[in-house]
């Protein structure tokens, strides 16, 4: 007795996605909507922060959903690293005095990385 199996798109497994062709683009985008939720929910409640706050929200919060499983799917292609590059850049805005600065130099004061 022959089953056929159904074909499809995409699979989540443990948490991460990917495509038949084995490209991870959809899990870049779910974790970077994942991350903007999260961010949108601190700055709700956390109006004012200091870099103390900052690395704490951060670490605990945004930065788990920016790198879930990061070692399975690897960002190397511009447009997935920029995807989650954009949610970082909105993050370190975070830190009230260091809103006038370039993002460069948010990430140097913060001590984060970029991926670029």
């Amino acid at each position: 007795m022959k089953i056929e199996l159904e074909s499809t798109g995409e699979v989540k497994d443990l948490g991460a996605f990917i495509t038949k062709d084995l490209k991870c683009h959809e899990q870049h985008v779910q974790s970077a909507k994942k991350a903007q939720s999260v961010l949108s929910m601190v700055k709700r409640h956390f109006k004012k922060t200091d870099k103390d706050d900052f690395k704490a929200l951060y670490n605990t919060y945004i930065r788990p959903h920016l790198e879930y499983c990061i070692h399975a799917w690897s960002p190397h292609l511009k447009k997935d690293i920029d995807c989650l590059e954009r949610i970082q850049r909105r993050v370190t805005t975070l830190v009230d005095e260091l809103k006038k600065r370039t993002y460069e130099e948010r990430l140097k004061v913060l001590g984060i990385y970029s991926r670029q």
